[in-house]
């Protein structure tokens, strides 16, 4: 608990306490702090312990902590790391597991690695213990529904359908959100009818998917009927739901939909982020709201919700987009500030930006 909370010093010292009390310290022990270090980057020790572990009796490390930490790599893409791993379980006559290769396979399918995801593919299907799962197919088809290749993804869900792997509710999820991002509403229809044909339940990120393609596709009346129909089933709306919400509208120019979002967030208690107020700056941007997106600002300081790089980016590119030189100035200056001064420009006197 204290790795995934990013706190691996105080991970160590519990580690230590246990050796201090006397208790017994296991590969599992080993491993979870191993995972500690891992989660925040700090491989060094990471790998010092895992080289411990190895001269540690009744520690050695298994393909659950080579795992933990080849995930831990991907994440920030040390491919280099990952290869260097995999050559060392090799050496200990350890063999991956399905978790290690769906684990690979996802992170190569997410950074659009497809030459190395198939290959991790073709690997694993040579492995006798090793079968592809949902978790498998899930992972590639994302990757290539992702990057636009729905016919590819089509005929791999084909593929592991024909293998015997039946698709579960994130495989339709990702199937919506591909055909979504595709603008295929056609195909993504017919997922839906599917799935209510077969009593799939729908969760948030269902809702979610369906709702920000049909807001991007600018269909509003189907977007607010699924978002009231979420509602009606006492599901609560997410950031990423707001967040579709609030595109759809400002890419259709009707600010006063936007302050309806606004008025139902003050009635709930829906946690909000960074990504939620970036998005309002860009819809008002986008609209010429110039007063309503300084406005954000205001709501962001009151929520206790610092603004980043992205939410003076965007002011900044709306600015330019209009030739309002002067504010575009002001902004670049504060971007630069000290953080005791970041939010002197918005106590400014407003100009009428009529």
């Amino acid at each position: 608990m204290l790795g995934k909370c990013k706190r691996p010093e105080k991970a160590h010292e519990l580690f230590q306490a246990m050796i201090d009390e006397g208790c017994a310290v296991n590969h599992e022990s080993y491993t979870a702090l191993v995972s500690a270090y891992g989660r925040s980057g700090l491989f060094d020790k990471a790998f010092s312990l895992l080289e411990q572990m190895k001269n540690t009796p009744d520690c050695q490390p298994d393909v659950h902590t080579y795992s933990i930490l080849i995930k831990s790599c991907l994440q920030v893409f040390a491919y280099d790391k990952v290869q260097a791993l995999l050559s060392d379980m090799e050496s200990q006559g350890i063999r991956p597991n399905t978790i290690t290769y769906n684990t690979l396979i996802d992170a190569y399918g997410k950074s659009k690695k497809f030459a190395e995801m198939e290959s991790t593919l073709v690997e694993m299907l040579s492995e006798q213990d090793c079968e592809p799962d949902v978790w498998t197919m899930n992972s590639i088809l994302r990757a290539f529904g992702n990057s636009g290749q729905i016919e590819t993804m089509e005929k791999c869900f084909e593929k592991f359908q024909s293998a015997g792997i039946q698709a579960k509710l994130m495989t339709f999820n990702i199937l919506l959100d591909s055909y979504g991002k595709a603008g295929n509403y056609e195909k993504m229809s017919a997922v839906m009818e599917y799935m209510q044909k077969y009593h799939y339940s729908w969760t948030i990120v269902t809702y979610n998917v369906v709702i920000d393609a049909f807001g991007r596709a600018g269909d509003l009346k189907q977007m607010e009927y699924l978002f009231r129909l979420m509602r009606s089933e006492r599901m609560k709306p997410s950031c990423v739901t707001l967040c579709s919400l609030v595109r759809a509208y400002g890419l259709a120019g009707l600010p006063e939909k936007i302050d309806g979002v606004l008025r139902f967030v003050e009635n709930s208690d829906v946690m909000l982020d960074i990504g939620f107020f970036n998005c309002l700056v860009d819809a008002y941007g986008r609209m010429g709201c110039f007063a309503e997106m300084k406005g954000v600002l205001e709501i962001m300081e009151q929520k206790g919700c610092r603004p980043d790089k992205v939410t003076y980016r965007t002011m900044i590119k709306a600015y330019s987009a209009n030739k309002m030189i002067g504010h575009v100035k002001e902004l670049r200056e504060l971007m630069e500030s000290t953080e005791g001064s970041q939010m002197t420009w918005l106590h400014r006197e407003k100009p009428d930006f009529r």
